[in-house]
């Protein structure tokens, strides 16, 4: 039995540097929590291999978080949370919290057509075609697939002229008009910036990180396990990925906390 209690850790995990995102927005509304972070960038993507891959993998990054004691688990990445929050959710006596495309807000402040940006997993698994056909309008959502962005940020974004032209590239094949884009992995984030200068601030863009965070506080109140230490928790970096890239995970971090954005 896990030795639980409003003290114990929150671990978060993800395919790599997109997480770091969901991290930065969990500590902007819970600074006292103590947080552990795991990604498996040795192992990404995720978007391109198979289910059974990407579950198993999954469970390995849970193991090692649980071996910690966390009190709760938080995918930190829309790919991992379509092929394996069900089965991750059966295997631990601890609550997991998974993302999700923030579809629904997008829809409803939005009138015209939303491009959601995602991984090809996520596109294809049985969880978002169930969210999507539950939704009146969501036949206004025009889906395509970027698996291409999640090398850019694990291994590009120190060249801001490649990342840039890379990115306008991209864009470039949306031929309908577009209100909004939905950011349907959490890689996608850090090219925010780029995003919005390609469309000169005239989309709305939105992503699921505060969803997540606020779905985390309060099943975290719910438990009673919210952590009321007037000390600024602590955070804790890992990656599976040896080397110099891990010095780049924790400068990449430290990026985020000076961004408003985020």
């Amino acid at each position: 039995m896990y030795r639980l209690d409003k003290f114990s850790k929150i671990g978060v995990f993800d395919s790599g540097l997109g997480g770091l995102s969901v991290l930065h927005t969990i500590r902007q509304i819970m600074p006292n929590e103590s947080l552990i972070y795991i990604g498996d960038s040795g192992n990404a993507p995720y978007g391109t291999k198979e289910k059974s891959e990407v579950l198993n993998l999954s469970k390995k990054v849970c193991d090692t978080l649980v071996s910690k004691d966390v009190k709760a688990i938080v995918i930190a990445c829309n790919t991992a949370t379509s092929a394996a929050v069900n089965e991750l959710r059966r295997a631990y006596d601890i609550p997991i919290i998974g993302m999700e495309p923030a579809i629904k807000p997008a829809l409803r402040q939005t009138e015209g057509k939303v491009l959601l940006l995602a991984t090809e997993m996520t596109l294809k698994e049985e969880k978002f075609h169930q969210l999507v056909d539950s939704l009146e309008e969501g036949y206004r959502i025009i889906k395509m697939p970027a698996p291409e962005w999640v090398q850019l940020v694990e291994n590009h974004m120190s060249e801001s002229d490649y990342v840039k032209k890379e990115v306008e590239g991209f864009l470039d094949k949306v031929t309908e008009k577009i209100d909004a884009i939905v950011l349907g992995c959490t890689h996608f984030i850090f090219l925010k910036p780029y995003i919005m200068a390609y469309y000169k601030d005239q989309v709305e863009i939105f992503d699921g990180n505060m969803g997540t965070a606020l779905q985390l506080k309060n099943l975290l109140e719910s438990h009673k396990w919210l952590n009321d230490n007037s000390e600024m928790g602590s955070v804790e970096i890992i990656n599976t990925k040896s080397g110099v890239f891990v010095k780049k995970s924790y400068e990449m971090f430290d990026w985020l906390e000076m961004r408003d954005e985020f």
